[in-house]
């Protein structure tokens, strides 16, 4: 059973729909013990960093999500993989949840911003996520913030005329900036290897 953790601020309905066309058990819960019973986690998020660490803290949920996010398979999707880091600058300095080192800053490059659209993945060392993923292949992102962290903690980056994490991750936790239930074949490919690991 995958936990989709339902604080307010996710795209719950596309993951669960994803997940459920690949035959992955799957239920939207903001329950603490519901989250403790999973096999595995999905933290959606879109909107912004502040709001959404404020709507987490105010549903209860931040202490069962890093005790648990280091028990068994964890993914944050988009606005989910930034709250992953240590912090991010969007309008205001905002503690993230501390899972893997790093920051979130503001995308600086000449393109326009949000990054949207469709962009291909520069693989950076081995992940269980990307089996079957080859070099190139294309993602949908939305998003203006990106993740700051070591290349050690990034297992595929895009190129937006900078060096964007797209893939990160640390022990049992991942991060995709990425929207890999809006992705196609290449985001159901990476959503049924994260349901691998819950098995």
């Amino acid at each position: 059973m995958i936990a989709i953790i339902d604080y307010g601020a996710g795209n719950l309905f596309s993951v669960q729909n994803a997940l459920g066309y690949l035959g992955l058990e799957n239920q939207i819960t903001r329950d603490a013990s519901e989250i403790r019973k999973a096999d595995g986690l999905i933290l959606p998020g879109v909107g912004a960093f502040p709001d959404a660490m404020r709507m987490l803290k105010d549903a209860g949920l931040v202490d069962v999500i890093r005790e648990e996010a280091v028990k068994k398979p964890f993914l944050g999707i988009c606005l989910g993989m930034q709250m992953l880091f240590d912090e991010s600058d969007e309008f205001t300095t905002t503690s993230g949840l501390g899972l893997i080192p790093g920051r979130v800053e503001k995308i600086v490059c000449p393109y326009k911003i949000p990054h949207m659209g469709w962009n291909h993945l520069e693989l950076n060392g081995h992940s269980p996520l990307l089996a079957g993923v080859p070099e190139g292949s294309s993602v949908y992102f939305v998003h203006s913030y990106m993740a700051c962290t070591e290349s050690a903690n990034v297992t595929a980056y895009c190129d937006y005329g900078v060096k964007i994490p797209a893939l990160a991750e640390k022990g049992t936790v991942f991060g995709a900036q990425f929207h890999p239930e809006k992705s196609g074949e290449t985001g159901l490919t990476i959503l049924k290897n994260f349901g691998g690991l819950t098995r």
